[in-house]
């Protein structure tokens, strides 16, 4: 199935090599998490903060079991300063 993957500021330097925006689509099996992709790109735990599916906020303690649906749109933004 294919979802919209979607990673923010500095996580999106963890998108594959020559993406020119902030999203990949991807192909990923029904049983797939959201613990599954930060797993396979490899983000660092302590820089996944604010997680969307759909523009739904998913709660941390969620997250490593929550799976995703046929056109999910899953973003993720790493902690943010500013004033």
């Amino acid at each position: 199935m294919r979802i919209t993957f979607k990673l923010y500021a500095t996580l999106s330097d963890y998108l594959p090599a020559g993406q020119r925006h902030n999203a990949v689509e991807l192909d990923i099996d029904q049983a797939t998490t959201i613990g599954d992709l930060i797993e396979r790109f490899n983000l660092p735990k302590k820089l996944v903060h604010l997680v969307l599916v759909n523009g739904v906020y998913v709660e941390p303690s969620q997250r490593m079991a929550r799976t995703l649906e046929a056109g999910d749109a899953l973003a993720i933004w790493p902690p943010v300063a500013g004033g």
